[in-house]
């Protein structure tokens, strides 16, 4: 389809491979930051001119180990690249392709959306926010069942009835699960140590819930295979201090009012889709599809 130009790592390894001599020397004399902007002109290519705001949003697209580099280095590779990209692109002739135009449009669609987004989160999550939510959530909720079960997985329910004949005659099951369990909790005697609901598939939880301490369950499929479950204690965990759930609590926060405000503008927005239905999806996997 076509190539994407972007800061090549090659410019800044050849700056790193640059004189320090030659580079202090070319900064004896630097402006001073006040007197510096985004539209400030760094260099011209043919008259097009290259900006200290091009050279910053280039920076904040580096990988982060060349974020590390010392800034004089970055500096000169950075404008060595735009120099040669604006070089090579003053050189295109032809028609502009279609898709430059549609990458443009999408990524202005996108950094606008991301902008308001941020405006619209730069108040949320406050201490306030944070604390109603943490009582909506855990104020009045009932201590949480938490269990700590071992299991032996086989591959089918007959083997498993067999381990439960085998364990009620008396048979140890950690030693049975070493044995006999292809799961991979097998060589630690089948122990899954603590976990609450939702952490476990349905089958597996729903069956752990019917047991008492020290009851054995009886064959129990899941995706798996087939287990033979044994739960070893039963506590209830108390709810979670505030801080322990604070980023959580911020992140829902932030999220119903992103969400919110996104349910808002469509409702509100004149939206037509009926072309969708209309159009095979496969295009957007066509190689050639762009080029036509």
């Amino acid at each position: 389809m076509h190539r994407t130009l972007s800061l090549a790592p090659r410019s800044l390894l050849s700056a790193v491979a640059a004189s320090t001599l030659a580079v202090a020397l070319a900064w004896a004399a630097p402006s001073r930051a006040e007197d510096l902007n985004p539209a400030t002109v760094v260099a011209t290519v043919n008259g097009e001119t290259i900006t200290l705001g091009q050279m910053a949003i280039a920076r904040s697209n580096l990988p982060e180990q060349y974020k590390q580099l010392p800034d004089e280095v970055l500096f000169s590779g950075i404008l060595d690249q735009l120099v040669q990209q604006t070089v090579l692109s003053q050189s295109f002739d032809g028609p502009e392709p279609a898709y430059i135009g549609i990458v443009l449009l999408n990524q202005k669609r996108s950094l606008l959306a991301s902008e308001v987004i941020d405006r619209l989160l730069a108040g949320a999550a406050t201490e306030a926010d944070v604390k109603a939510a943490y009582e909506e959530t855990y104020g009045n909720a009932d201590p949480a069942p938490e269990y700590n079960a071992s299991h032996i997985l086989v591959e089918t329910e007959e083997a498993a009835q067999a381990l439960i004949e085998e364990l009620n005659s008396g048979a140890d099951f950690a030693a049975l699960a070493k044995e006999k369990s292809t799961g991979p909790s097998g060589p630690n005697g089948g122990a899954l140590n603590w976990f609450g609901a939702g952490m476990m598939v349905k089958p597996f939880e729903d069956a752990v819930k019917e047991l008492s301490e020290g009851d054995i369950s009886g064959p129990v499929q899941t995706q798996f295979g087939w287990h033979v479950i044994k739960l070893n204690q039963k506590r209830f965990a108390d709810a979670p201090s505030l801080e322990e759930v604070r980023a959580e609590l911020e992140d829902m926060i932030r999220q119903k009012v992103v969400e919110g405000r996104i349910q808002d503008l469509t409702s509100e927005a004149d939206i037509d889709r009926s072309a969708e239905t209309e159009i095979d999806p496969s295009v957007l996997s066509r190689a050639d599809f762009m080029e036509q």
